[in-house]
């Protein structure tokens, strides 16, 4: 045998007497006893090749099936995908009504800046600048409009006046005016300061204002730490603003928390297809787990979504189009 050969068997032999040997290193133990047998034995070493190239074949054909590999295979993930991201899109039976109208006439939003922002030109596509006309009822949400909503909702939420914006974290330490959701606010025609909390576009009763910030308090956003009841970046005003619109229509806390999975799994695709992953993992079905627990400070927060990310890095999922940074 030569030398070499020598050497590794040694090391294998070494790895079981201490006890400390790498798993893919068990047959390869086995088999370099094997050989020291062998060769005490007398047995032909072409024959104890053929027993050893056997035991390998065997060996192998009894591991237990990779459970994750199947878990991150592309048909799996395509699965997930579909579940988590509407490919047709959402019809929400919201009453936009005027307000695009008002907050353009009140220089809330700059309809050119907007464009720009959101499709690179000067003016909207029909589809998107209905919204600024009379008498919509119901609002569209899919892929290709999640950053118009975005930026449309964050001028809602900044200019409408409500206690969370006067009398919450906002306001606390001065820090107002340099919160990206204010400082970053650049499709106004009108300064975001000037803006911030002036209109009453939606007006709430005591009760309903209690649910806006029970809700707002429940829902969270992977791109920071903070719940929609503190909107420091364009995301969280953005949900402030559709809370407080769906609230004063009536909608239910299960149809809100509903309604802001879906506005978030747009804002946030990479985010909500590896909290699918990681309930799939877990042997749970994403698509029955409750909205609001998957808004939850656990799953959404950047702090709870940070160790779903790193069970899910190498994932390839599908190019996604998400809502943008938090900015305009």
């Amino acid at each position: 045998m030569k030398i070499k050969k020598v050497k590794v068997i040694n090391k294998y032999i070494k790895e079981l007497k201490t006890g400390v040997f790498e798993e893919k290193n068990k047959v390869k133990i086995i088999i370099a006893l094997l050989i020291v047998a062998a060769f005490l034995l007398g047995l032909d070493i072409n024959k104890f090749n053929e027993l050893s190239r056997l035991n390998k074949q065997n060996s192998s054909s009894q591991v237990p099936e990779n459970k994750t590999a199947l878990k991150s295979s592309p048909e799996n993930l395509a699965r997930l995908q579909d579940k988590v991201l509407n490919k047709k899109g959402y019809i929400f039976k919201i009453r936009w009504g005027d307000l695009g109208k008002k907050m353009a006439e009140d220089g809330v939003l700059d309809k050119t800046k907007l464009a720009k922002a959101v499709v690179g030109k000067d003016s909207l596509p029909e589809n998107l600048d209905k919204y600024f006309k009379d008498g919509q009822k119901q609002i569209e949400l899919n892929q290709q409009n999640a950053q118009f909503w975005v930026d449309v909702l964050w001028g809602l939420g900044l200019a409408n006046k409500n206690e969370i914006l006067e009398k919450g974290s906002m306001v606390e330490g001065n820090q107002t005016a340099n919160f990206a959701s204010t400082g970053g606010y650049t499709i106004g025609v009108s300064q975001p300061m000037d803006i911030y909390s002036k209109h009453s576009y939606i007006k709430l009763s005591s009760e309903q204002q209690k649910t806006v910030e029970e809700i707002a308090n429940n829902i969270y956003r992977p791109c920071c730490g903070n719940s929609t009841a503190f909107p420091d970046c364009n995301h969280g005003m953005a949900m402030l603003g559709l809370i407080e619109l769906m609230v004063s229509q009536g909608f239910s806390k299960e149809d809100i928390y509903k309604t802001a999975l879906a506005f978030n799994s747009y804002w946030f695709p990479e985010t909500y297809l590896n909290i699918a992953y990681h309930f799939d993992k877990a042997g749970r079905d994403y698509a029955k787990v409750s909205a609001k627990e998957l808004l939850s400070k656990t799953f959404s927060s950047a702090m709870g979504y940070a160790t779903i990310a790193k069970e899910a890095e190498g994932l390839q999922w599908p190019a996604l189009k998400s809502g943008g940074s938090c900015g305009a």
